[in-house]
């Protein structure tokens, strides 16, 4: 529990006793078990700084072992025991090694990440001409591999993994590296059958009411995404906006247990500057916090440090690389500054 909210639960225990309790005030509550690593406020994290990226065809330019180490040991400061990360490239494993190596209490979402075995150009607006069908087979052959290397990795790392998400947004209708359905449960299968940890799907959250029936029966908690700011909300419906879809999640999928594994505001954003500021997303984050710890809530905040290789190189106000609570040169937003008094 971070330092914002050991202060900020007193005040919300007054709240509850004054309002009836979490179901009456939200509508929505789920059990302390459905917490992951007991831990509410995690956050998505990926260590590629300026000039630095993952592997977009010509091979990943990756951080240093000693760039990892110094981003662990801020989060670490800052009390965030569970980081979410994407994929089993060697920036993931280096993760791993070095918060086995120096003892970090921080804990892993592993992510498997899984590359398009659709064309779904005719859903994403950003692909313009189908994906090759040879293409999509080798990807097929990748994401094989990239599900068996999940596997190694969460029976390696069995004391720092917690949990494994098999796919981030690979079924919602406009993604561009959609994965069908059946191949998606049979890889979560796959990965059920290998291993001890709980096993999970990242989507949004619209997908998981209109869709997600039988891809959560196969699995151990359902990972929502919710973006406020994507959908033009102002940060005064924000919370409520985020509310709403995930009790829409749940009156879909009642037995299921939920983890918001992306929610976050950015804080520039040529999409949506009206909206993007860092007082925005220290309010979101704090409210967020408010609603997760009432609920039982885990929730990875999108996202620790800015991502400058993300979206189009020419437009540096473009949202996709301001999303940090950490400037990309890792010093801090305002939401680190006034919420755990961070530095």
């Amino acid at each position: 529990m971070n330092r914002f909210m050991k202060y900020g639960v007193l005040a919300l225990i007054a709240l509850l006793a004054a309002c009836g309790g979490a179901d009456e005030t939200t509508g929505y509550s789920q059990g302390p078990t459905d917490l992951l690593a007991d831990e509410v406020m995690a956050v998505a994290y990926s260590g590629f700084r300026e000039g630095q990226h993952p592997d977009r065809g010509d091979g990943a330019v990756n951080p240093s072992d000693e760039e990892i180490l110094e981003d662990l040991q801020i989060l670490a400061d800052h009390d965030f025991g569970l980081i979410r990360m994407y994929d089993v490239g060697e920036n993931t494993v280096t993760t791993l090694e070095l918060i086995r190596e120096h003892d970090l209490p921080i804990k892993v979402l592993l992510g498997v990440w899984l590359r398009a075995e659709f064309s779904n150009h005719e859903g994403c607006p950003w692909l313009d001409e189908p994906i090759p069908q040879s293409e999509l087979d080798t990807n097929s052959v990748a994401n094989a591999e990239e599900v068996q290397r999940g596997i190694e990795l969460a029976n390696e790392y069995a004391d720092i993994i917690v949990a494994v998400n098999v796919g981030n947004e690979a079924l919602v209708s406009w993604n561009d590296h959609m994965v069908p359905l059946e191949n998606v449960i049979a890889y979560v299968r796959q990965v059920k059958a290998a291993i001890a940890q709980p096993v999970s799907v990242a989507d949004n959250y619209e997908w998981w009411i209109q869709d997600g029936a039988p891809l959560a029966a196969e699995l151990d908690f359902i990972g929502v995404h919710t973006y406020p700011a994507w959908e033009e909300k102002a940060i005064d419906e924000a919370l409520a906006y985020t509310i709403e879809n995930i009790e829409g999640v749940r009156a879909a999928l009642p037995d299921s247990s939920i983890a918001i594994l992306e929610a976050g505001w950015a804080t520039t954003a040529l999409e949506f500057p009206e909206q993007a500021s860092e007082e925005n997303q220290t309010r979101y984050y704090r409210e967020m916090s408010e609603w997760a710890t009432e609920t039982n809530t885990t929730v990875f905040f999108f996202e620790a440090f800015d991502e400058p290789w993300k979206g189009n190189p020419d437009n540096a106000d473009g949202a996709e690389k301001h999303w940090g609570m950490w400037f990309v040169d890792r010093t801090p937003k305002q939401v680190i500054a006034e919420l755990f008094g961070g530095h």
